[in-house]
């Protein structure tokens, strides 16, 4: 593999961005440094990155890629390739496939199907059922992510409502526990009742109050609550609310052990914008109001807000066409969330500092990736290197989503990821995908 030297081009790194230069030497980042590199007879290839952002390669802490099982809607293949075409160069995936992921053995599956086909680095979580507690007991900390475990409605067997059994995963995992809160009874009740009102009449605007503010708060609160008890590390997924807010602390994400995250969705839509994009954007938990969104925002700019991630879970065209009771929720999002988060910032809610602390810095952080989500000497070359000022307009000829639609149709984005490197290999250049390359197991120091 050939040393790379990225030169002239604007590091962003740690809260600093500096013209400087980089050298890739093998899977690491063998040089780093301000100005340019003195000469010294470089032989390699050299990346011009004047007028261009080098960041760490983001790590999606949150993706549905649907292998096994699902794979008529995205595979391991598909999500990376799209992944790295957007500056995602690590990620974890979900447990909710067919057959779910609630075994050691079927953890394993997915760990070998993603060295077969991923072109980005990967984890997977192990799911938690009402009856597996005797094998999350065994989940190795040093290779897998993290245990999921569904607080709210999910797939097939995955919903742990057996309060006892939750208690013992909350005292007794070896590793982090995600969770998706929303609070069971109370969405029920909830879709029960527009159901009989209002039948086939409810409108994908509804979903925000059949999957309610208060139904998600009421579950982060008990979870947080069971962290606190027995001392878990936990981690939130995709807030949804500003009440939810309140439940964590503004710190560094070093200092904490109960963290929340949240998704580009909810940062980016509003309720406002179902009359528009209808169940393109219903996902659970639901996008919710214009204030819940700013309020979203303002955690990520405060610190109560931890990490940004996407919850990439596809769909067909013809499922997300069929009427609410019937769509299912999720959309995909691994190809642009860096760029969306960058557009964000150019209207002037945050700097590119704060993005690569949200997406990269901070995942390596709370899941203790080793080596990865730095520019640092020594560290894995994992780097996204974007233009700022190259505007496109999403559409159905650049979406790489096996699916082949995105929520962000139509948005024209002013940057773009002209190179991504994956361990140290160029596997992204100027759009054209390096489809014999494959990624890593991610590593963790536990």
């Amino acid at each position: 593999m050939a040393d790379v030297l990225i030169e002239g081009g604007t590091l962003v790194n740690e809260g600093r961005s500096f013209r400087g230069y980089l050298v890739v030497r093998g899977e690491r980042i063998a040089e780093i440094g301000e100005g340019d590199r003195p000469e010294s007879g470089f032989q390699g290839e050299r990346i011009d990155a004047r007028g261009m952002l080098v960041l760490p390669g983001a790590i999606d802490d949150q993706v549905h890629f649907r292998e096994p099982g699902l794979t008529y809607k995205e595979d391991i293949r598909s999500g990376s390739r799209a992944a790295v075409a957007g500056g995602v160069t690590s990620f974890m995936d979900m447990p909710n496939t067919k057959p779910t992921t609630t075994t050691l053995d079927l953890l394993e599956r997915k760990r070998e199907l993603a060295a077969e086909r991923s072109l980005a680095n990967y984890s997977f979580y192990f799911g938690a059922t009402n009856n597996n507690l005797r094998e999350l007991h065994r989940v190795d900390p040093r290779t897998t992510c993290g245990v999921k475990v569904f607080m709210g409605s999910s797939t097939g067997n995955m919903l742990v409502d057996d309060r006892r059994v939750l208690s013992a995963i909350f005292a007794e995992s070896p590793v982090l526990i995600a969770t998706h809160c929303e609070d069971e009874a109370t969405v029920r009740a909830d879709a029960e009742r527009y159901r009989r009102e209002l039948g086939d009449r409810v409108s994908p605007a509804m979903h925000a109050v059949i999957r309610s503010a208060e139904a998600c708060y009421r579950s982060s609160a008990r979870a947080v609550e069971l962290a606190d008890r027995y001392g878990a590390d936990l981690h939130v997924l995709h807030l949804s609310t500003e009440r939810e807010l309140s439940l964590f602390d503004a710190k560094p994400v070093a200092e904490k052990k109960i963290t929340s995250e949240v998704c580009v969705h909810h940062l980016w839509f509003s309720e406002e914008d179902y009359a528009v994009k209808g169940n393109r954007i219903k996902w659970n938990p639901s996008v919710k109001r214009v204030s819940d969104r700013d309020a979203l925002r303002r955690g990520v700019l405060g610190g109560k807000v931890d990490v940004v991630a996407t919850d990439h879970a596809p769909h067909t065209v013809e499922e997300k066409s069929r009427p609410y009771w019937e769509c299912p929720s999720g959309g995909p999002l691994v190809q642009h969330s860096l760029v969306a988060m960058l557009e964000l910032g150019r209207q002037g809610l945050w700097t590119p500092e704060q993005v690569v602390w949200k997406m990269c810095h901070a995942p390596a952080i709370r899941f203790a990736v080793r080596d990865r989500g730095f520019l640092r000497k020594g560290a894995y070359a994992d780097i996204a290197v974007v233009r700022p000022d190259d505007p496109w307009v999403v559409g159905p000829e650049n979406i790489l989503y096996k699916c082949g639609w995105s929520p962000f149709e139509g948005v024209r984005f002013s940057h773009r990821v002209v190179y991504t490197l994956v361990n140290g290999r160029v596997v992204n250049r100027n759009g054209e995908i390096d489809e014999e390359f494959r990624g890593q197991p991610l590593e963790f120091v536990r």
